[in-house]
């Protein structure tokens, strides 16, 4: 058995004296994994670096083994982000999540192409143009992530009163969104909902507001928490509560 696709690499751990274990996030295949013979090299070691799209071409003899990998770099995306912590900090969580939240070989094609997205905005020079947007990218990211595993959250009207106009907050029990009138005197229990993730909001408007973005995690956070790693006895990446600290 082999196939060739585009692939995220989402993590790579060393086996033995030179080789590492390969897990990407492909297009066509899911989150797959494979071994790297070499893969520890000097040569070799800034290709696998997480965040790296590379062109793989996995061989196994039964579809079921871990297989090999032989892979080329198709466009390292790592590198422009190692002297920015908090741009690290978001490819951290990013890679961390999708290690950890995906089944294996579980073709995720939409999830693909909004994670390259997303590693292109991580990419945009701090004086580009654009360079303010990836922050809340990253939290559309795992909205993104959420609805692809099946957990979507509702922020498109009032689950109240069915307004689409002034949604202020979000149950964290339905995961519908609610206007801030409708909230009354619930809304201390209430997760907020910023403007950035709003059908009618301005998507980037809100790009260097920190306290939107920092309602945005604990948004994405508490639904991942509740219906992905909880049933599984699982905590939040350390990667990604590192990473929301550095908003704090």
């Amino acid at each position: 058995m082999d196939w060739s696709d585009d692939g995220i690499v989402i993590a790579a751990r060393k086996h033995g004296e030179s080789a590492v274990i390969l897990s990407l996030l492909t297009r066509e295949h899911g989150r797959h994994a494979g071994l790297v013979r070499g893969g520890a090299s000097s040569r070799a070691r800034g290709v696998y670096q997480t965040g790296n799209l590379l062109r793989a071409n996995w061989r196994g003899r039964l579809t079921e083994h871990l297989g090999s990998f032989s892979c080329e770099m198709l466009r390292g995306y790592a590198g422009p982000l190692l002297d920015d912590p908090q741009r690290l900090g978001a490819l951290g969580a990013f890679c961390a999540l999708l290690e950890r939240a995906l089944p294996e070989r579980e073709p995720h094609p939409a999830l693909f192409e909004d994670s390259l997205h997303l590693l292109d905005l991580l990419s945009v020079p701090a004086a580009g143009v654009g360079a303010d947007q990836w922050a809340p990218a990253y939290v559309r990211w795992e909205l993104a992530l959420l609805s692809d595993m099946g957990y979507g959250l509702d922020l498109t009207s009032c689950a109240v009163t069915g307004e689409t106009d002034g949604l202020a907050f979000v149950s964290p029990n339905t995961g519908r969104a609610v206007t801030a009138e409708a909230a009354g005197p619930w809304r201390e229990k209430l997760l907020r909902l910023p403007d950035f993730l709003q059908e009618n909001g301005d998507a980037y408007g809100a790009a260097t507001d920190l306290a939107a973005v920092r309602d945005g995690l604990a948004l994405t956070g508490w639904f991942l928490e509740r219906h992905v790693f909880a049933p599984q006895n699982l905590n939040l990446p350390a990667a990604r509560t590192r990473f929301v600290e550095a908003f704090r």
